[in-house]
């Protein structure tokens, strides 16, 4: 019988993001709260940009876009929000937060040793740019890893993806 293997990724659905950012943009349109402070929210391609005239009101605009996030499906691990939080530019304050993707060979490693140290010992890891591919002849060893990972606290978002 053939190997069967998965594929552990750091992605997110970008079209998942633009339709968060296009709702948290228009709930800040409309909520009272926001009204006068010149708050927006916009996508501009792998970076959500935020602005408002104080800046407890721009992190205000970043909490409605988490939430907006979470509630899409969207892990908040793929953001990188700046800690020197928003800057004065003008009479505005601004807060570009970029989107992260990716699994960093440091953080590759990480993962191969996790599942090598304590996942069963007939599965076989594979870096691959900023995937891992997971092999093994038992589907329920590679659902064991699964489990394995999902229970682990990364900085990152973990995905499975091409699971054969």
């Amino acid at each position: 019988m053939a190997d069967s293997s998965f594929d552990i990724v750091s992605k997110y659905d970008k079209q998942e993001v633009a339709n968060a950012v296009n709702t948290a943009a228009k709930e800040i349109a409309n909520r009272y709260d926001f009204k006068n402070v010149g708050a927006r929210v916009e996508l501009a391609g792998e970076v959500i940009r935020m602005e408002a005239n104080s800046e407890d009101r721009c992190k205000a605009v970043l909490d409605v876009v988490q939430t907006w996030l979470v509630k899409r499906g969207v892990s908040l691990k793929h953001l990188d929000v700046p800690e020197a939080g928003p800057r004065l530019s003008g009479k505005e304050y601004k807060l570009d937060v970029p989107l992260k993707e990716g699994i960093s060979s440091e953080n590759a490693k990480k993962v191969t040793k996790i599942i090598r140290d304590e996942g069963p010992k007939s599965v076989k890891t594979q870096i691959q740019g900023d995937e891992i591919r997971v092999t093994s002849k038992s589907r329920d060893d590679l659902q064991a890893v699964q489990r394995l990972l999902k229970d682990q606290d990364f900085d990152f978002a973990v995905t499975f993806t091409n699971y054969r």
